[in-house]
């Protein structure tokens, strides 16, 4: 059997390519979802409206077609079914045949370039969006689900970017096709409900990625803070990917939950503190530095981290007394986890490397010494830091 997966374009008509239009018009049988199949209904072809790759491989498999087409939106690189079902039809060699995909119709219509995109899915997926487009000059947004792109437009805006540019495409390449544009401010509360993509333009978007950020650039309030230099340290050791699973514990303003979640904008993550005025202020970073990828869990960390994501990096700067506890378990969920604790007394550097040792864990340490420096008269002071011990697991 011949079988192709086909990428329709838009419509399915008038930005079909002529390679999918002859597979189409080989075909036996079409499939795909109703709207795929609408534009070929005409043709007298037997149909079948299904867009699961489960019961699309079952229904070939039961059947003796010479060649059949699947239909798939848009283009079948870009956010689609056609990655898993291609892996599915694997034995009978399927062709795929490429369409023009939403970010390619809508920055044509805009006169716009879309290589310097960085595409996002919101189509029943959770993602961070203010992150995002803190990050990037251009982000694509393909919506869908129960996110609108009016929804994003008040994210943005509560996270005080309500000034970057919009443009939103709905039902684009149909009869009722719609294009608009405006700052995220004036769109927010835009019928947006169909099918919608959207692209967001940041002029002001952060051209790297901070490391060790300023301690006055984080609202602090009376909260203790790791501060910038062993923050950097910290964040850098743990080896965070785009994607990455963080947990934050025990952290106070949110200064390393903010760094970590600059480095994963398609991840997320656990910022856990029991101090009440502590996570307040984690809120008020977290807006303040535009990572809604952050996710604040408030109360003590023992009872909480057994209900988290299971971590790829875990940074611990306050334990309430658990700290074996915590490190049993997240060590647990994931043996290759990529863990960092701080210790200010001997105490707990000697209680730290006794867990290690006891969990089979081989511990990296390090001490740090801050000294910084004032003005005094004339003269320059040296002002010195307590010394703070960075206890890392070492990677195999």
């Amino acid at each position: 059997m011949k079988i192709y997966i086909v990428g329709t374009g838009m419509e399915g008509a008038e930005t079909l390519t002529r390679e999918a239009a002859e597979a189409i018009e080989e075909a036996e049988v079409l499939i795909g979802a109703e709207r795929m199949l609408e534009p070929f209904k005409s043709l007298g072809k037997p149909v079948l409206a299904e867009y699961r790759s489960d019961e699309i491989v079952r229904y070939i498999e039961e059947n003796s077609f010479a060649s059949a087409a699947v239909l798939m939106s848009g283009d079948c690189g870009f956010f689609s079914g056609a990655k898993k079902l291609n892996e599915k039809l694997a034995k009978y060699a399927p062709k795929v045949i490429c369409g023009i995909s939403s970010p390619v119709y809508l920055c044509a219509k805009l006169g716009k370039e879309w290589s310097d995109c960085f595409f996002v899915s919101l189509h029943g997926k959770k993602a961070s969006i203010v992150r995002n487009v803190r990050a990037h000059k251009k982000t694509f947004f393909l919506l869908g689900g129960d996110v609108t792109a009016a929804d994003v437009c008040r994210r943005l805006c509560e996270y005080g970017i309500g000034d970057v540019s919009i443009y939103i495409g709905k039902n684009l390449g149909y009869d009722d096709e719609l294009i608009l544009s405006g700052k995220a401010s004036e769109l927010a509360e835009t019928d947006t409900d169909g099918l919608c993509v959207m692209l967001c333009e940041n002029p002001g978007y952060e051209r790297f990625v901070p490391c060790g950020i300023a301690d006055e650039e984080f609202i602090r309030g009376k909260v203790p803070m790791t501060r910038c230099e062993v923050r950097a340290a910290v964040v850098g050791g743990l080896d965070i990917g785009a994607d990455s699973v963080c947990w934050d514990i025990g952290s106070g303003t949110g200064s390393v939950a903010v760094e970590m979640a600059m480095r994963c904008g398609n991840g997320v993550v656990c910022a856990v503190e029991k101090n009440p005025e502590a996570v307040s202020l984690i809120g008020q970073n977290k807006v303040k530095f535009g990572c809604d990828n952050i996710e604040i869990y408030s109360g003590e960390a023992a009872e909480i981290i057994e209900k988290l994501p299971v971590p790829d990096s875990v940074f611990i700067g306050g334990s309430g007394g658990q700290l074996c506890g915590i490190i049993e378990t997240a060590a647990a969920m994931n043996r290759n986890l990529r863990l960092t604790v701080t210790a200010v007394s001997l105490e707990t550097l000697s209680q730290c490397t006794a867990i290690f040792d006891k969990l089979g864990l081989e511990a990296e340490i390090t001490q740090i010494a801050v000294t910084r420096t004032r003005k005094v008269g004339s003269h320059t002071m040296l002002s010195a830091e307590n010394p703070i011990w960075i206890i890392k697991r070492k990677r195999p």
